[in-house]
């Protein structure tokens, strides 16, 4: 089933429904696909993107940008259908984009999400959403998106998938400033409180306020070279919470078909992030 939507959701709107949301235990995972049409990149947004992340601002939009298009209708798709956790305290644990070629600013594509599984974890339950862009009936980016619902009870066996490699080494030195949540949030709509201050990060169950996994996953990918955005894909799987502020360090190894990266903390003894860029 598809739910059509006649213009971008109001992400403040959406946040504002969910503190009142509550869990629809008992219930799978929806089958509805949130679709919008005719959604194009707005370019003060893509550059205000490239500023904040370290690509270089071209007329070609980077790997991860869609995903900002996406976004919305993942929250409109989790607030508005019956899911058995709620959206805040969702944590990002996993995160894959794919395309078949360049996307241009000034195209339009209609962008579609849905839920595609609901799997057991050792902290909780996993949710996957897809995001997907289509220009008529062919598909040219999709982003597969995993969170984690933690103390979420759900039946069956954990699945643990397989690990990325995680290139250790001294790497690049980043400074990662207290405010970099509200920064990003600023760009990507994103104002889950988690990343906002450390105030509204303990209220959900967090020390300190947690950087966008989002930001540290496109940082790395534009720390690779800014790479030309043909035909791509990388993956990311996010482990610890990267606690803001902080100093991390940029680990890059290239293999046969592309490139192993990570970020770690300052001693390297802490992996917050190992991911994997490859080509056709």
């Amino acid at each position: 089933m598809e739910r059509e939507l006649t213009a971008a959701p109001s992400l403040p709107r959406l946040y504002a429904r969910s503190l009142v949301q509550r869990p629809h235990r008992g219930v799978d995972f929806p089958r509805t696909r949130v679709v919008l049409r005719g959604a194009g990149f707005d370019a003060d947004r893509v550059a205000a993107f490239c500023r904040s992340t370290g690509f270089p601002v071209r007329d070609t939009v980077p790997l991860p940008f869609p995903h900002l298009l996406g976004f919305g209708l993942q929250v409109d798709l989790l607030v508005r259908e019956p899911f058995p956790f709620t959206l805040l305290g969702l944590v990002h644990v996993a995160q894959t984009f794919e395309q078949t070629r360049p996307l241009c600013v000034g195209e339009t594509f209609d962008v579609g999400v849905r839920a595609v599984g609901v799997n057991a974890h050792r902290r909780g339950a996993t949710v996957d959403l897809l995001t997907e862009l289509r220009t008529g009936a062919t598909t040219v980016w999709t982003g597969r998106s995993r969170y984690l619902a933690r103390g979420v009870p759900w039946p069956g066996r954990p699945v643990e998938p397989a690990h990325l490699p995680a290139p250790e080494g001294e790497g690049t030195r980043w400074r990662v400033p207290a405010d970099a949540g509200r920064a990003y949030a600023a760009v990507s709509g994103d104002v889950n409180p988690i990343h906002l201050s450390p105030l509204t990060a303990r209220l959900l169950g967090f020390r300190r306020a947690l950087a966008h996994g989002m930001w540290t996953a496109s940082r790395s990918l534009a720390a690779l070279g800014g790479p030309a955005p043909g035909a791509a894909r990388f993956e990311v799987e996010f482990a610890k919470p990267l606690l803001l502020p902080a100093t991390v360090r940029h680990v890059a190894r290239p293999g046969p078909d592309g490139w192993s990266t990570a970020v770690r903390s300052r001693d390297g003894a802490t992996l917050h992030l190992a991911g994997r860029l490859t080509r056709p």
